[in-house]
Order: structure tokens, then sequence, then C-alpha cells
């Protein structure tokens, strides 16, 4: 399993929830898993989305493709079938991964002021 893949187990939970495969309606995608895999290895090294390794292909159809997934609403059916699983210790989101911007943390901006709930409006 390479930095960031998938382990074939962790394949075998998903495969059959995405679009393109044998028997869904529509046409065959090339390599869903790879897919998965560019699309996690982006989100896990913090990369922007036209700086994937080349064994991934052309960024353009990565973000093509996970674009009409997230509009199908492929993605979200995904994770609420993972998220239904019991045994879910693959699922864990901590402080450490989540990136914010030091003005997403509430602090007020210079000169800003608070207006209180009861307060009348000043014209």
């Amino acid at each position: 399993m390479r930095r960031y893949g998938l382990s074939d187990s962790q394949w075998e939970r998903i495969k059959d929830l995405l679009p393109g495969r044998e028997g869904h309606v529509g046409g065959m995608a090339a390599d869903n898993r790879l897919l998965v895999e560019a699309v996690l290895y982006r989100y896990r090294a913090g990369i922007p989305r036209r700086d994937p390794p080349v064994r991934f292909g052309d960024w353009k159809n990565v973000h093509r493709r996970l674009s009409r997934w997230c509009e199908g609403g492929v993605i979200e059916w995904i994770f609420r079938h993972l998220a239904a699983d019991r045994d879910n210790d693959y699922m864990m989101i901590d402080s450490t991964i989540v990136r914010a911007h030091q003005h997403s943390a509430g602090a007020l901006k210079k000169g800003a002021w608070i207006r209180l709930s009861g307060d009348p409006v000043a014209d």
C-alpha cells in the first residue's frame, strides 16, 4: 500500500458504492480506485488540486470526476454508508488535521464594534 493510499479491505468496503462499475447505469469508469486515491492523496498531503503526482493522471480529469460525484451525491452516500458502520475506527478527525485561517478564530477586526441584540440601531 502506498502512502495515503487505500488498503484492499478499505477498497472492498466502498467499491460497490461508486458509479461507473459493471452493471451500473452509464459508462464504465477507467479506474475508480485511482480516483479515490488521488482525492485522498490531495487532501491528506494538503496539496493544491493542480499538483497531484503524475501516477494519478491529469489533474483536470480528477477534478472533473470528483465534482460530478459531489454534485451527484456519491461522496455523501459513501460517507453515510461508512458512518453507519459500527466499527468505524478509521473515521476520526482531530485538531491536528483541521486547518483554519487565523481570521476564522472569531476575533474582532480592528475598529469593529458589536451591537447588542436589544440596542437600537444608530442612524
